[in-house]
């Protein structure tokens, strides 16, 4: 029976990527030419490297179409294989580090590259255009090359813990699409991931929070004497593991340890690192431990943040840098610097006498102080500082780098000051926020639409863009506790991000990139990797003019039809289609229910709206 259900799915979705001249690869590259016919794969076909540094990546090749194929696929030294994976003898220098040319005839594929990283790229493209079961590709010329050379996506790891495994499932994931970043935040108020051997607490204790259910922010706080049962951490060995992981597939892993604030985890684990030095602190298991007043600014409910007059913090961050340094091989280490509260600061006698001291008036100039002593720390391991775009508050060293999250002016102002920069804004970049309709997707204080996503440009007008290195999605987990749900906020905004920063500006296309996504969705099935189908989500507005109620409905990808109700039915391809804004019928409550159609099937979601819904709209 389980056959019967398989095969004509999986029979779709071969038919459609077998159709000719639908070659699709996200990110687009630069240039791309269709050829006629196509290669086609046999048991006896051979991959080649000319270059002993091209190997591992024929055989990752060999082994990735073993396993779609069926057939065994020999790889051996050489230019003269009907696969040929070739390093440039003299560079090529449109293509850089990361380029490639790809050509596929009926006779042969060449991926050429100065640099074993193009060939990897060159290998993602080549997987992209053959059919799941790659035993096909059809004839194509490609030039292609990224526009920046940081390509990066966040994972929030101590919100919610992920394990080893599912990490390299999702750097394999973002592999494919060309990302070379991975910015893994090890650290938070709600768990320390990392086993630092010389601090064993930070896993003993700061690992490990109470079970708590719920929306996150709106959970109990710890009980006296309750067993803190829920969390993990990653061992040193795991950690070399999942960077050789990383290393093999080009990317480069950029560990994350946030501090002065948000550093419950490691106060907890040991009280005398904050200024109340109050030993009832807990790992957060997600409760409302802050007010937040709508303009920016805040007050911590508990002290989460670490002393910066104790020299003792110092060389707490000495020895956690020192381990940290011997793992990540990275240039750079990313200490936070963001949202730190400092009411317990102004509070304390000791940063007081600090300030007075250093000649300051101003509490805040009292996180330049620590940045400054922090990188310095980092300096003697070899290792570049990196933080949010608050470290830029009170002054940072001109190597500092900066990660501009709180829209682009951040960015804007570093990259002026001749800091390089990382484009990470919220209103483009941050994946946790919700995709689709409101009512429909999980709780979140924001959204993010895809074509929002697709809009971004890192290189914001007026900047030098020699001092933008490029641009970074963000994956915090508050609402995420699942592997199958971080994949579903990943894509297709990852996707859409990808095309930010690798492709040519002047060839991003929104309704090509649609039809791309689309295929890609397919091959997602294929594969079993989740995702979110909220781009075929009608966006439906609604004001009130003249007493009356006047409903919008637009659909963000091309060629839906939207159709609607007001009479409690369920609307299909029947139910009127929405051709222009309505209004909503007086004399009573109404439920307007709206649904989209692709190409004569249900597309979206089913989307409910009371009355009370429109009105908030």
């Amino acid at each position: 029976m389980k056959k019967l259900l398989v095969i004509p799915s999986l029979f779709i979705i071969l038919t459609a990527f077998g159709q000719a001249g639908e070659i699709s690869i996200i990110p687009q590259p630069a240039e791309m030419q269709l050829g006629t016919g196509s290669f086609r794969l046999k048991g006896r076909t051979t991959i080649t490297y000319d270059n002993p540094s091209g190997k591992a990546v024929a055989e990752m090749l060999a082994l990735k179409l073993d396993q779609a194929s069926g057939f065994t696929i020999k790889v051996k030294e050489g230019s003269r294989g009907a696969i040929q994976l070739n390093i440039n003898k003299e560079v090529n220098s449109r293509l850089g580090t990361e380029g490639y040319t790809l050509s596929v005839t009926s006779k042969n594929i060449i991926i050429s590259a100065n640099k074993p990283a193009g060939l990897f790229y060159g290998m993602q493209s080549l997987l992209q255009i053959m059919p799941p079961e790659c035993k096909c590709a059809p004839a194509v010329n490609i030039t292609d090359y990224p526009r920046f050379p940081w390509r990066g996506i966040m994972l929030d790891v101590s919100r919610n813990f992920f394990t080893k495994e599912e990490v390299k499932k999702y750097i394999d994931e973002i592999a494919g699409f060309k990302f070379n970043t991975f910015h893994w935040h090890l650290t938070d108020d709600n768990g320390w991931r990392i086993e630092i051997k010389s601090l064993p607490k930070l896993t003993e204790v700061g690992a490990w929070r109470v079970a708590r259910a719920g929306h996150f922010g709106d959970r109990d706080n710890p009980k006296p004497g309750e067993p803190a049962t829920v969390g993990g951490f990653y061992t040193q060995e795991d950690i070399r593991e999942i960077v050789k992981y990383a290393q093999e597939r080009f990317i480069t892993i950029v560990p994350e340890v946030d501090v002065p604030g948000h550093s419950m985890a490691a106060i907890a684990s040991y009280p005398e690192l904050c200024c109340t030095k109050n030993p009832d602190i807990k790992v957060n298991p997600g409760t409302a431990f802050s007010e937040w007043y709508g303009d920016g600014t805040f007050k911590m409910l508990v002290d989460n943040t670490l002393n910066p007059s104790d020299e003792k913090v110092y060389e707490f961050l000495d020895k956690v840098f020192t381990e940290l340094a011997q793992l990540f091989p990275g240039q750079y280490i990313h200490v936070g610097g963001d949202e730190c509260y400092k009411g317990y600061w102004e509070a304390d006698a000791g940063c007081q006498a600090l300030m007075k001291k250093l000649g300051i008036t101003m509490v805040e100039q009292l996180q330049g102080y620590f940045v400054d002593r922090v990188e310095k720390i980092l300096q003697t391991k070899g290792k570049k500082l990196i933080g949010w775009d608050e470290i830029l508050e009170a002054g940072i060293s001109p190597n500092a780098t900066v990660m501009s999250w709180r829209g682009i002016q951040g960015g804007i102002e570093a990259a002026k000051l001749g800091h390089y920069v990382i484009m990470t804004p919220t209103s483009f970049a941050y994946l946790d926020y919700q995709q689709g309709e409101k009512t429909i997707e999980p709780p979140l204080y924001s959204g993010l639409r895809l074509r929002k996503c697709y809009s971004f440009d890192p290189v914001p007008e007026g900047v030098d863009s020699k001092y933008i290195l490029g641009g970074q999605g963000n994956l915090w987990t508050e609402q995420i506790p699942e592997f199958r749900h971080a994949e579903y906020m990943t894509w297709p905004r990852g996707w859409a991000l990808a095309e930010d920063f690798w492709t040519p500006i002047e060839k991003k296309n929104w309704n090509d990139f649609v039809k791309r996504t689309e295929r890609q969705f397919l091959r997602n099935d294929y594969s079993g990797i989740n995702y979110s189908k909220a781009i075929f989500d009608p966006i439906i507005s609604a004001k009130k003019t003249d007493d009356k109620t006047l409903v919008e409905m637009s659909a963000e990808a091309p060629g839906l039809k939207i159709y609607y109700t007001l009479d409690d039915q369920m609307p299909d391809d029947h139910s009127p289609e929405y051709i222009k804004p309505f209004e909503i019928p007086a004399g009573g409550p109404v439920t307007l229910r709206v649904i989209a159609y692709r190409d004569g099937k249900p597309a979206g979601h089913l989307i409910t709206l009371s009355p009370d819904d429109l009105k908030k709209r």
